[in-house]
């Protein structure tokens, strides 16, 4: 019993060190949005974290996938800890020197600030040394330190924000000849928003100093060799998952599309963390089951209930926020400014239910042991990504951006569960599941799409309760059976 609440306990902590830097994230978008009046500052915002989502991954190669599984298979640990260290340690420091010395060269291919480029290149170092660390922690289990730092980073970022960008200048105006004056620059709020990252991360750092000083600096080649052969498919698969998430914002950029659209496109596209939140808390929390369960012979019965239900919750977190966005947006973005892009939305929102719909159908080939598959479906949706993108950017803009997450996420979704169903057989009750759907899409295009019923609140709580009926009625045993077992 003990295993299993030590279990809950370090899901709940690890949980809570991921959901909480996203929902931090989503409180950093109103604040971007308000006080970045230039929509094109915010599309410099958005195009330099895309960068620094796709570097990350390449930055980090796999090992971070190789530290765990040769931490876990080795006899000598220590071995493995000082390998993975030396290995990201020059890797990072390689990277530092070589593009600080050409970031001029990367200023001018990438059409961003010198002064821009810098941040992000310190960023990005401090971050990918902090990998293997971090790794540690949790290989140790260490959910709380690791959680406290992990939170903390993005606390710090959160803070260091809103001083920059609320207090600071009001501080600098009320003393001309202060020491806040000193440090104020006007025009400024981007490299603000890049300093407070870079405070964060070096905090962070310096508090995961001890790890590099209390190693043995011993490389084993033959080891190393083995993990970098293991971590290789991961890179080629973080690669795919960092395009289908983030690498619009840099293609809308290199095909010319203003930077104030991007900008508008970013903000908006951020509404969408409704279902990305619910998403990741859901994954968090299910994933672990899928593995403990996988042996009971109903396992297949109950991978197929949990999926429909997460259909139902999501379908209604869906229709929730397409049917309300006008409402959502006003505090998620404002600045009417930007409202031009709100038009995304909604593909977005179903772009991430389908994402997460994808993420239950995979438990397949997780339990099958054929990982590898999950990166060949993840680089068919970045080819699918890459090659709508550049057809329909040219034509719609931005909006061809969100109609290419949409389809990518939706084909990856279909071809893993076509695979599965021949791999791995789970009873999906499709019926009802394709009913949801089918249900959602089409109450969410008459709330956004038709004039009247959007500006009309009293239909849209009419068509949610019909909604909820319609699943009531389709779940009604169900339900019935789950009040009448709490009620005994």
């Amino acid at each position: 019993m003990s295993l299993y609440k030590n279990l809950f306990k370090q899901t709940l902590i690890y949980g809570l060190a991921t959901v909480l830097p996203r929902i931090i994230s989503f409180i950093l978008n109103p604040l971007y949005v308000y006080y970045l009046k230039d929509k094109s500052e915010m599309g410099d915002v958005a195009i330099i974290f895309s960068y620094l989502v796709f570097f990350n991954v390449i930055l980090s190669y796999g090992m971070e996938t190789a530290f765990f599984r040769f931490y876990n298979t080795e006899d000598n640990k220590k071995r493995v800890i000082s390998t993975s260290t030396i290995t990201l340690f020059w890797s990072s420091i390689g990277f530092l020197v070589l593009s600080l010395l050409f970031r001029k060269t990367l200023s001018h291919w990438s059409n961003i600030s010198v002064e821009y480029i810098t941040y992000t290149i310190w960023i990005l170092t401090l971050d990918s040394l902090a990998i293997i660390p971090f790794s540690k922690l949790r290989a140790e289990r260490k959910p709380l330190k690791y959680a406290i730092i992990k939170v903390g980073n993005v606390t710090v970022n959160l803070l260091l924000t809103v001083f920059f960008l609320a207090f600071l200048p009001q501080l600098a105006n009320q003393n001309q000849a202060g020491f806040w004056n000193s440090i104020y620059f006007e025009n400024f709020q981007v490299g603000y928003i890049f300093v407070a990252n870079l405070v964060a991360s070096l905090l962070t750092f310096v508090i995961l100093i001890p790890n590099y000083l209390n190693i043995k600096w011993k490389f084993d080649y033959q080891l190393w060799k083995k993990m970098m052969h293991y971590g290789f498919p991961i890179l080629i698969a973080g690669i795919a998952f960092a395009i289908n998430e983030h690498f619009d914002k840099i293609l809308l950029d290199w095909m010319h599309v203003s930077k104030s659209d991007i900008g508008a496109y970013a903000a908006c596209y951020k509404i969408g963390m409704f279902m990305v939140l619910f998403r990741t808390a859901y994954t968090l929390g299910i994933e672990p089951f899928f593995f403990s369960h996988a042996s009971h012979k109903n396992a297949p019965q109950t991978y197929a209930i949990i999926t429909k239900y997460f259909v139902i919750f999501g379908s209604f977190i869906c229709l929730f926020v397409i049917a309300f966005i006008d409402l959502l947006k006003q505090p998620l973005v404002p600045n009417a400014s930007y409202w031009d892009a709100i038009k995304v939305v909604p593909l977005i929102v179903l772009a991430n239910f389908f994402l997460g719909i994808y993420t239950n159908l995979s438990v397949w080939y997780k339990l099958i042991d054929k990982t590898k598959i999950g990166a060949y479906i993840s680089i068919f949706g970045a080819a699918i990504t890459l090659g709508l993108n550049v057809l329909l950017i040219p034509k719609y803009s931005y909006y061809g951006s969100a109609i290419a997450t949409i389809v990518a996420y939706a084909s990856m979704m279909i071809i893993s569960y076509k695979m599965g169903q021949k791999s791995y057989p789970i009873p999906y009750d499709m019926n009802k599941i394709f009913s949801y759907l089918i249900l959602t899409i089409v109450f969410s295009a008459i709330s956004f799409y038709i004039p009247y019923v959007r500006e009309t609140y009293f239909i849209k709580i009419i068509l949610l309760s019909a909604f909820l009926y319609f699943i009531y009625h389709n779940e009604k045993e169900t339900l019935t059976r789950i009040i009448k077992r709490k009620a005994n």
